[in-house]
């Protein structure tokens, strides 16, 4: 076998390519297997649920304080509304109907 022949070095070289992208995706596999595993153990004696539902809780909390904010400013935006006058018609009175020589 000779190595100065281009096909078998670009055969050599996508094998071990090949060889090197298989092996990392098994080993991003496990990896995020025992993570998931950890996780759900974590869970299991509820120190991460309670972390969880507190954030959860403070972010429902944040959610209604802005509800309220907008709803506040609609009130405020219909109350200016229906407090104004009903707009004047500007502009010059409409001309009578008549006829033109043709």
């Amino acid at each position: 076998m000779r190595l100065d022949e281009p096909a078998l070095v670009m055969l050599g070289m996508s094998t071990f390519a090949c060889i090197g992208y298989t092996v990392k995706i098994i080993s991003n596999t496990i990896l995020k297997r025992r993570d998931q595993d950890v996780r759900i153990a974590e869970a299991k004696n509820g120190s991460l649920s309670d972390d969880r539902l507190a954030r959860l809780e403070s972010a429902v909390e944040a959610i209604a304080i802005e509800v309220e904010r907008i709803s506040e400013g609609q009130r405020f935006t219909t109350r200016l509304l229906s407090e104004q006058q009903p707009p004047r018609q500007m502009g010059l009175p409409r001309p009578g109907k008549f006829d033109t020589p043709h």
